[in-house]
């Protein structure tokens, strides 16, 4: 029985060390360099970030350097970056370090290659250190310190622009073309009045140049069917016109007229015949 204990209580402690080991860092430092020669130099600690934020301007180059350490020893991490976050939009650039066999990393952060929204940023940047690798061993992720990203006074401030996204647009509704209105009723009116005028004149010439209206009832008695198609097929080809001057469309149109055209030629060849044959026997 106490040898089965003592199997229990190794295990419990193989257990607690194994549940206790972590990684971690040293000798952290993080340096600003600019083009003014101002070089910041500032130690790290994971148990706590600085106090003050840090300042980084335009053409400046943040550094962060470390030794990596498991169970505070130096080891080589699988993955070890430095984290930047941006506050109101949550957006976190990641930019991991260049990790030696000894444990020992770095890594070079310019700022030209700081994304648009955080070079925009009107609030600190918020830097952490995140640590990890395969095996039992808990990750580290622990904050740094706060950046400040400061613009030259003399250069442009870039404006963020939303990029394009394929996604579903608001919706297109296609409207048709007003359709082609009718001239005023004014014109209309006048040119049908100065086309209504020429009738009485037609008359009158017929009168003058000697229409013999009394032959009407013989031509009508020769070839009735002719001259009454052909009369009516003139009007109702007019009307044709009348209505799509009015409502109809070209492609309404055409089949009446056509439909009429053959009709009016018809019956005018032989309404036509009859009164030649009229005119050789000399009657009109």
């Amino acid at each position: 029985m106490r040898f089965l204990g003592s199997i229990a209580t190794l295990l419990a402690a193989a257990g607690t060390v194994s549940a206790a080991s972590s990684w971690g860092f040293a000798d952290a430092t993080v340096s600003i360099s600019s083009k003014q020669g101002s070089d910041v130099l500032k130690k790290l600690s994971a148990k706590a970030a600085l106090s003050d934020a840090l300042e980084l301007g335009t053409g400046g180059v943040l550094k962060v350097s470390l030794t990596a350490q498991e169970n505070g020893k130096a080891a080589r991490p699988h993955q070890a970056s430095v984290v930047l976050r941006e506050e109101d939009t949550g957006l976190e650039v990641t930019f991991p370090l260049k990790v030696r066999q000894s444990g020992k990393g770095v890594v070079d952060i310019p700022y030209k290659e700081l994304p648009l929204q955080h070079v925009t940023s009107e609030k600190p940047l918020h830097a952490s250190i995140v640590i990890g690798s395969f095996g039992t061993a808990k990750g580290l992720v622990a904050p740094l310190f706060d950046l400040e990203v400061k613009h030259d006074a003399s250069a442009a401030v870039p404006k963020y622009e939303k990029p394009l996204r394929y996604g579903k647009l608001p919706e297109i509704r296609h409207s048709p073309p007003e359709e082609k209105k009718t001239p005023p009723k004014v014109f209309s009116l006048f040119f049908l009045l100065a086309v209504l005028a020429t009738v009485p004149a037609l008359f009158i010439g017929w009168l003058v140049l000697g229409a013999n209206v009394s032959h009407l009832p013989t031509a009508l008695a020769a070839a009735p069917v002719s001259h009454i198609a052909f009369w009516a097929s003139l009007l109702a080809m007019e009307g044709s016109f009348v209505l799509f001057y009015r409502n109809w469309k070209l492609l309404e149109l055409l089949p009446v007229a056509l439909g009429l055209g053959v009709a009016i030629w018809l019956s005018g060849v032989k309404a036509l015949g009859e009164v030649q044959r009229r005119r050789l026997a000399g009657e009109r």
